[in-house]
């Protein structure tokens, strides 16, 4: 079921995949605790190289779930790691976004400079008509489900954001629960991270991962909306099919678990999402068992379905 190269003698993980079509080429960006690893091919379902470390920060760890745009033939990068020249947020977490950029898809990205306050993650940087936007999540302690929210900016370049963000799609169902009694008995922890952007003719859509890798209801689910609206700051999305249904597009199954994080590619006119799971049956595999995997997706009238046969590369 994996999708790229593993090396079960030093299988690093290849958790958070984003995936990057530049040049004619495919690159996938993954999570490692080191540093961001990519992976590089002319195919989209074979061919996978391991190309190594394209990203790292001195003196700290635990990087996460990188994202990439090419704009005018430079290569930026972001993606977080817990930082410790800024102030954490209320509950301790020091997760930075950071922006670094390349003239190559596969680094090494450099440069690095600090463009969100800690809490922030899970980045997607979209260009279309009305400029550049970042989704992102952070953090929220207010509320009946505290938690992590998918917030998006504007960027007034690609290293610099407006600092004026709008929530988007905020935790609403208990299946969202990342940990109950988290910071204190009977409130519970909630996460909506893992943002993906795209729009199909009228539609927009905010596709997430909702809960832990490591719980069960673990999934991908979407907020939507249709509108000729491009400023993404002033899109309303809402959840399919409503704040209080459970409806996962992609979550584990017989075969696989801790299905989430993942990218979207349009390729021969159909869609797919990278996403990382880990294999129920044993697997060799020591430490982050996640690997990247691939599913195509039906995209129609405002409505995503995955075709659950799996490419087997």
């Amino acid at each position: 079921m994996q999708l790229l190269e593993v090396n079960k003698e030093n299988y690093i993980g290849q958790a958070d995949p984003f995936v990057l079509e530049s040049g004619g080429r495919f690159y996938i960006y993954t999570t490692g605790s080191d540093g961001v690893y990519a992976y590089s091919s002319d195919e989209l379902f074979s061919g996978w190289k391991f190309e190594g470390r394209v990203f790292t920060y001195p003196e700290v760890e635990d990087f996460w779930a990188p994202s990439v745009i090419e704009l005018n033939g430079v290569y930026y990068m972001y993606c977080s790691f817990e930082f410790y020249g800024d102030v954490p947020d209320k509950g301790g977490h020091r997760q930075t976004m950071f922006v670094s950029s390349s003239k190559n898809p596969l680094g090494p990205f450099e440069n690095a400079k600090q463009l969100l306050h800690p809490f922030s993650i899970d980045s997607h940087v979209v260009k279309n008509e009305s400029g550049l936007f970042i989704f992102y999540s952070t953090n929220t302690f207010e509320g009946e489900r505290p938690g992590t929210y998918i917030a998006v900016d504007r960027l007034l370049d690609p290293e610099t954001a407006e600092g004026k963000p709008v929530p988007m799609i905020m935790p609403s169902l208990d299946e969202e629960i990342f940990r109950r009694d988290r910071y204190e008995k009977g409130i519970h922890w909630h996460t909506v991270e893992g943002a993906f952007y795209f729009r199909e003719g009228d539609w927009h859509y905010l596709m997430y991962s909702g809960s832990c890798y490591e719980n069960e209801n673990y999934f991908v689910g979407y907020a939507r909306a249709k509108t000729d609206e491009t400023d993404l700051t002033k899109i309303k999305f809402e959840k399919y099919p409503d704040d209080k249904t459970y409806a996962p597009v992609l979550r584990s199954n017989e075969w696989e678990e801790g299905t989430g994080h993942h990218s979207m590619i349009k390729h021969g006119g159909e869609w797919y999402a990278v996403y990382h799971a880990r294999n129920t049956a044993e697997d060799g595999l020591n430490g982050d068992r996640r690997n990247a995997r691939i599913c195509r997706m039906s995209v129609e009238d405002g409505v995503i379905t995955a075709d659950r046969k799996q490419f087997e590369i």
